[in-house]
């Protein structure tokens, strides 16, 4: 697989060489909100450390289109059709390795509802998703099923509006966008930890009109007043590990 080979970008080496699936990302809206850490500390497991920049956590609002999922061995043919997802997210450490962690991901695909859930020990809601470009718009509406009063939804448009650049390690954007495992946990308390490979991140500058946001309100974070940083990505192909558990 070229993307194996393509790897002096990584902070830490491949767990092995055998990837059990590929997934292509595209057209990536990547929103980040600075957040106190001690605000943060609740929704995070506590063997898990808040990864911070310059002494402030972040929140992240991760909007894109999944165009395919390849286990290997069948790399022509995707285990489901293409589908939009909307994840929130935060950056942790664990034994000094940075990482993500899903607050909570709205997808209405049933493999990630059924299937990933229970294997990647992930936060996913149901919804109900719509995802359009118009002209160099992309729009977007979500709203998570279920008895939520109001209802946990999104509704935004967005649309690069700078170069595509590649961020430089030690920069906020690069801290952002750049990591290379996520962390889950299930609720017996145990850590798990999955390892992910793509090349670097083409970003853009974005421009965002967000008409409805609840997807925080579940936490009961005060974010930050003003506008979220924001980025643009046409999107990368990634590879996957399958997931280990680090922590009983």
């Amino acid at each position: 697989m070229d993307l194996l080979n393509d790897s002096n970008h990584r902070p830490f080496p491949f767990p092995s060489k055998k990837w059990i699936m590929r997934q292509t990302w595209r057209n990536l809206l990547f929103l980040h909100w600075p957040v106190s850490p001690e605000k943060l500390r609740p929704h995070i497991p506590s063997s898990l450390q808040i990864d911070t920049f310059h002494g402030s956590a972040w929140l992240g609002l991760i909007l894109f289109v999944i165009e395919g999922i390849y286990p290997l061995g069948f790399s022509n043919v995707s285990l489901t059709p293409k589908f939009p997802e909307i994840n929130v997210r935060t950056y942790v450490k664990y034994n000094g390795k940075p990482g993500i962690y899903f607050m909570s991901i709205d997808v209405e695909n049933w493999a990630s509802l059924k299937i990933a859930k229970n294997w990647y020990h992930l936060p996913y809601h149901p919804a109900k998703l719509s995802f359009r470009k118009v002209e160099q718009t992309f729009h977007c509406h979500s709203i998570r099923k279920g008895n939520n009063d109001p209802p946990v939804s999104f509704k935004g448009q967005y649309i690069p509006v700078s170069e595509v650049y590649y961020p430089k390690q030690g920069t906020l954007d690069h801290w952002l966008t750049e990591r290379y495992c996520l962390y889950s946990s299930n609720n017996r308390g145990n850590i798990y930890c999955g390892e992910i490979h793509h090349r670097p991140w083409p970003l853009q500058k974005a421009k965002i009109e967000v008409d409805k946001n609840t997807l925080f309100t579940p936490y009961q974070l005060d974010l930050a007043q003003g506008e979220p940083i924001a980025h643009f990505s046409t999107g990368v192909d990634s590879l996957m590990w399958n997931i280990k558990k680090i922590q009983i």
